[in-house]
């Protein structure tokens, strides 16, 4: 059940910005034996982006990683906003703000270590991934039930899509 005051800032969400290493994957950070990098994104998370972007809600990734796999992955979704190689995740929410002309209070932000915390305490709704760290999911407004690269996006997208009554019209387009 998720809490009346979380779904009451859901409600305000205009732009949603999700980290990726412990958030849009499960953290593991895969390698070959020539350097290149491997990453896997579940596919709930990426529906549930899909059908959040049709409610007018925009999407942002911020990165502290660099990652051509993060690049290819956001342009298959159309998310185009997309910072990545950001040590210090501020700059970036900062131009997001301007850029979308909006307040942190529309803004939710989804984490799992200490590095997103200097975001999730300046936007409307924090939100922690279930497997996040302590100190992060102690700063959350919620924390989800799934993990990181589990569905936990999924489960933030849904619940956004809920408070904002966009739930259930867009599930009877699979119904019908």
């Amino acid at each position: 059940m998720i809490p009346v005051r979380v779904m009451e800032q859901a409600r305000q969400i205009k732009l949603l910005i999700l980290d990726v290493d412990g958030v849009l994957t499960d953290g593991k950070l895969f390698f070959d034996y020539q350097g290149n990098e491997f990453k896997a994104f579940h596919a709930h998370d990426g529906h549930g982006i899909k059908m959040l972007q049709q409610t007018g809600v925009e999407i942002a990734v911020i990165s502290g990683r660099e990652s051509v796999i993060v690049t290819k992955r956001m342009e298959e979704l159309d998310v185009k906003l997309v910072y990545q190689n950001q040590r210090d995740k501020r700059a970036a929410f900062a131009e997001l703000l301007q850029k979308l002309n909006l307040i942190p209070e529309q803004v939710a932000y989804v984490g799992d270590d200490v590095v997103d915390l200097p975001l999730m305490i300046q936007v409307g709704l924090a939100i922690a991934v279930a497997n996040a760290v302590e100190a992060v999911q102690a700063c959350a407004d919620w924390t989800t039930t799934l993990s990181g690269g589990n569905g936990a996006v999924r489960e933030v997208c849904d619940v956004i899509m809920q408070a904002q009554d966009f739930f259930e019209p867009l599930l009877s387009e699979y119904l019908q």
